[in-house]
């Protein structure tokens, strides 16, 4: 009944994702940042004309990224990059027009050259983030799909009802949840069919990204409840009921991302919140996530350290091979329960943001799916269920098919009497 809810909820979370991601497009900003500035050159031009002196001179023009006010004949006008390319390319650099007898010169240098990133660098980044994208893509539906399925599995069969398993379903929510944002996430910042032209309110798009930072959020918690858990059940410690798990899982990252919220209104309240340039929101969130994961690390550790002391135990058979092959197996089986593998991706600097990207987002989108084949299909009580139910529905079968050549038997048997009946009936009438 619980996990019912759960779900429940869950669902019309995704449903509120999908209906607040119709805020206005990212891309938006871009042009609306341009049609400001165009606004702005249009006035002042306007402006100039009122007060402009007669005489040879280059009137002043937009021409669809800068504004070129008037000059003189020989005159060099020199300006700094677009504001639009220097928040967007990171650049500073100047281009330049003469103003002659003709009319105004072309721009020099190249405006592509000092304003824009470099050609074939955009090009190798261009094809790097569309790999990644296509990765992480092809591992969140994956894991979708692996991931529904198994949750169905856990709460269908009753004998597989048991604390550890509600844990587990908790988890593949948390993991479904994260997907379908990413995926929705994707779906509004690189669609094609954008409507800047319409006039929008950047709401919807920041409360999609609150929803989006939940979702991650309850990712990373319940990734830590699976370690809380292991860990009691290791130490022989006092079990901790599930509500307690329930708001590790679900009201802790709530209370983080309202913290969140608050902070992004009243210091950084730019845009669709996309970007994290203040240090005060940036580590509202990031903090949270870090300090579970290094929870979970060092319960990791503790864990391993339990294996090998029950291992190393002389009730326990098996050569040492067979111990040390157990030890790597359950070592193995716990890293992506435990999301170990973020440790890595913590520990990386500024300088190799690439490798932190592929392994974060393309790698990492595939954790959904061994964690459903490994504590889900590959579990021997589930395949067990599973193989139970399968020999139930073939011996029903058998039965079905029998009784039913019985029943087509009795009404064959009963139509050749008639018959029989009718044949003396009709002979000795003659």
């Amino acid at each position: 009944m619980v996990v019912m809810r759960t779900t429940t909820v869950a669902l019309l979370a995704v449903a509120v994702l999908s209906l607040t991601v119709n805020g206005l497009h990212p891309s938006c900003n871009f042009y609306q940042e341009l049609k400001r500035e165009e606004d702005a050159c249009r006035t002042r031009l306007r402006e100039e004309r009122r007060q402009e002196p007669r005489g040879p001179r280059c009137k002043g023009f937009w021409d669809s990224i800068l504004c070129w006010g008037r000059a003189d004949v020989g005159q060099r006008v020199t300006m700094p990059c677009p504001s639009v390319l220097q928040s967007l390319f990171n650049t500073h650099g100047f281009i330049s027009r003469n103003c002659s007898a003709e009319g105004w010169t072309d721009v020099f240098p190249n405006i592509t050259s000092v304003c824009g990133a470099d050609a074939q660098q955009d090009k190798v980044s261009l094809v790097f983030y569309k790999v990644v994208r296509i990765l992480y893509t092809l591992g969140h539906s994956l894991s979708l799909v692996a991931l529904t399925t198994g949750s169905a599995i856990l709460c269908l069969f009753r004998r597989l009802h048991c604390t550890r398993n509600f844990i587990h379903v908790n988890l593949f929510l948390s993991f479904m949840l994260r997907a379908a944002a990413v995926l929705v996430k994707d779906h509004v910042l690189f669609t094609h069919q954008t409507h800047c032209s319409e006039p929008g309110s950047l709401v919807g798009c920041k409360a999609s990204l609150v929803v989006f930072h939940y979702f991650i959020m309850a990712n990373f918690s319940w990734l830590l409840v699976e370690g809380l858990y292991l860990h009691t059940l290791l130490m022989l410690m006092s079990r901790t009921h599930l509500t307690h798990y329930l708001l590790i899982g679900w009201g802790v990252p709530a209370v983080f991302v309202c913290a969140w919220t608050f902070t992004r209104a009243y210091l950084e309240d730019t845009g669709c919140w996309e970007r994290n340039d203040h240090l005060v929101p940036l580590w509202v969130i990031n903090g949270p996530i870090g300090f579970s994961i290094m929870v979970n690390f060092i319960l990791f550790i503790s864990i391993i350290r339990v294996l090998v002391q029950k291992l190393r135990c002389p009730d326990v058979g098996g050569g040492e091979h067979s111990q040390y092959r157990r030890l790597a197996k359950s070592t193995l089986l716990l890293i992506p329960l435990f999301g170990i593998h973020y440790v890595v991706f913590v520990s990386l600097n500024e300088s190799m943001a690439d490798y932190k990207i592929f392994f974060d987002l393309a790698i990492g989108s595939f954790q959904g799916l061994v964690v459903a084949i490994l504590y889900c299909f590959l579990n021997t009580e589930v395949q067990g269920e599973l193989k139970r139910k399968w020999r139930s529905v073939c011996l029903s079968e058998p039965q079905h098919t029998l009784s039913h050549n019985a029943s087509v038997r009795s009404s064959q048997s009963a139509a050749r009497q008639r018959a029989q009946s009718l044949q003396q009936s009709e002979t000795t009438g003659f």
